[in-house]
């Protein structure tokens, strides 16, 4: 199971990737898809900027950008050093006025890893975007997320096999008070990750987010930490839906959980690519199937695009690392 492919459906909408040589009748109307941006792979020493650019001022040309929904951006503007970064998009603001959703980095294995692609500070799309209700974003070398917060965003997603510390504090603490939807993968620090209990204190507590429903803090090694943090977590109170997916979570992690605070008002618990006994795995099933939670305890995939290497003394592994 491959955790890291381009994106089928974004936003509700089937992507579909813009091509500057289709002809304005095999286009489809530029609401009903979410458009792929996407240039194809250019020698090194060729012109990236130049070739991105002519790219973007084909598209609108093409297609209507007032009327467009959502964008999934793809290479070369988050391709390791090499990618042409946010200003590109910023400058489409005025006329993607009613952008709803946005990815970055819709990258695969074969055309960057994801523990190279570089996203830098996040502050200056939110601005451009004010009409913004979901953003997923794929890498998350250098990501910066304004405290300021945003006001509309309801659904927020960071994919990464080594999300930065102080990221995941900038988001922790930011106010967005229309989030119903966050995943954070949190990634190993051996790819710029290492993210603690005490960086996610504000989230924790529910600080700043009072519209959240579902909470994913995945894709780390100190998965049982965290399980134990949540366990006394006020933030849980509010939920419906908890992911601990990914990581090297334990019997030691569900323990905690099971001896937290009760669980019983989740619709769903995410423990999938896990390191559980059979016994746990059974204690727990039969401790919340039965109030109504669905657990999901699908086993790990040898071949998830896991790092073998890390929490090899124990056998464990996060499911996407590099």
């Amino acid at each position: 199971m491959s955790y890291v492919h381009h994106v089928e459906q974004f936003y509700g909408l089937p992507a579909f990737t813009f091509s500057p040589d289709m002809s304005p009748e095999d286009l489809p109307g530029p609401a009903s898809v979410a458009w792929r941006l996407q240039c194809e792979e250019m020698p090194r020493e060729h012109d990236f900027w130049g070739r991105a650019e002519a790219y973007m001022a084909r598209f609108t040309e093409r297609v209507e950008p007032e009327k467009v929904r959502a964008v999934v951006l793809g290479f070369p503007w988050y391709n390791g050093e090499r990618g042409c970064g946010h200003d590109e998009l910023i400058a489409l603001g005025p006329r993607l006025t009613g952008l709803e959703g946005l990815f970055l980095g819709d990258l695969e294995d074969d055309e960057d890893m994801i523990s190279t692609m570089y996203l830098g500070n996040i502050a200056p799309v939110l601005d451009a975007f004010p009409g913004l209700r979901e953003l997923a974003v794929r890498g998350g070398g250098g990501l910066e997320f304004p405290e300021s917060g945003h006001e509309n965003l309801r659904a927020l997603r960071v994919e990464s096999g080594g999300l930065p510390p102080a990221g995941v504090a900038q988001i922790a603490a930011a106010a967005l008070p229309s989030l119903e939807r966050l995943e954070l993968w949190l990634g190993d620090e051996n790819y710029g990750g290492g993210t603690t209990v005490e960086d996610l204190a504000p989230l924790l507590r529910g600080a700043g987010k009072p519209a959240l429903r579902h909470l994913g803090l995945q894709n780390s090694p100190v998965q049982d930490e965290l399980a134990a943090a949540l366990a006394a977590a006020p933030v849980v109170a509010q939920l419906t839906s908890l992911s601990l997916s990914m990581g090297m979570l334990t019997d030691e992690g569900v323990e905690a959980l099971l001896h937290g605070q009760p669980l019983t008002h989740l619709r769903e618990l995410d423990l999938s690519h896990h390191f559980l006994s059979d016994a746990m795995m059974l204690r727990i099933w039969t401790e919340l199937e039965p109030e109504g939670v669905r657990v999901n305890l699908t086993a790990r995939q040898k071949d998830d695009g896991g790092n073998p290497e890390w929490g090899q003394e124990h056998g464990r592994y996060i499911a996407v690392a590099e």
